[in-house]
């Protein structure tokens, strides 16, 4: 990139390969520095702050790690709810400094980096109760401290900050959300079946009843019927055997 403008905040183009990261430079006077300190919306410096080893310039770098920070970080039995990002000083002039020109920032007892996080990923609520911050130094090492500011923490340096919860915590109500799922699924399948079984049963029952009202009515005689005046009357069948007098004998 072309060389940076003092004050100004440039968004650096990073490979294809490093897709979903961010990184800003932003170029300081160190008397700049220490009159107005900087603020920007994941990071804020408090003023009456050198870098230290002091330089008249110093370059700040703000990196967000996004779905990469668990390939460069971890804490064990933790789980990351944050992206990790960074916030490093640079001297400009890197030629004469060691460690690649990464320098510190003189904090007194009283002054602090304020480090904003946004739409972190909890699973509810409750999550809030447990959450740490946590700081990975220069040196390699973290170390937690307690949130302030509703999602903000507060460090003593610069380095690479996260926000986390105890793992275990998060796996147990991953296992206790999916017992949860599959037992009202469970409960609606059931329902439906007994709701099924209910139907086939009442409709087994009604056909039996009526097949019995069917062998009952093949069993029984049908009347025949005739009309007396504008009446519909049953009649019986006429007798099969014709009944015979005892004798010819009429008188």
């Amino acid at each position: 990139m072309p060389r940076p403008r003092t004050g100004q905040l440039y968004n650096v183009s990073l490979p294809v390969n490093f897709s979903g990261m961010e990184v800003s430079i932003i170029r300081l006077r160190a008397h700049s520095l220490w009159k107005n300190g900087l603020n920007l919306s994941s990071f804020e410096i408090p003023p009456r702050i050198l870098p230290w080893p002091f330089t008249r310039r110093v370059d700040l770098v703000y990196q967000n790690l996004g779905n990469w920070s668990t390939f460069y970080y971890n804490v064990p039995d933790y789980t990351f709810v944050a992206p990790v990002i960074g916030f490093l000083a640079y001297d400009s002039n890197t030629a004469s400094s060691t460690n690649h020109g990464i320098i510190e920032l003189n904090l007194s007892r009283d002054n602090f980096v304020i480090v904003r996080f946004q739409n972190l990923a909890l699973e509810d609520d409750e999550d809030v109760g447990i959450m740490k911050c946590v700081r990975f130094g220069t040196d390699g090492r973290h170390e937690f401290t307690n949130l302030t500011l509703g999602s903000s923490c507060v460090a003593k340096g610069l380095g690479h900050f996260s926000i986390v919860i105890p793992e275990r915590n998060y796996k147990k109500k991953r296992v206790f959300k999916w017992w949860w799922i599959m037992g009202i699924a469970a409960g609606v399948l059931g329902l439906v079946m007994i709701i099924v079984v209910g139907i086939f049963v009442y409709k087994f029952f009604k056909w039996q009843k009526l097949r019995k009202m069917e062998r009952q009515s093949e069993k029984s005689e049908g009347l025949d019927t005739i009309w007396i005046g504008n009446s519909k009357m049953p009649t019986a069948s006429g007798i099969r055997t014709q009944p015979s007098l005892e004798n010819s004998y009429v008188p």
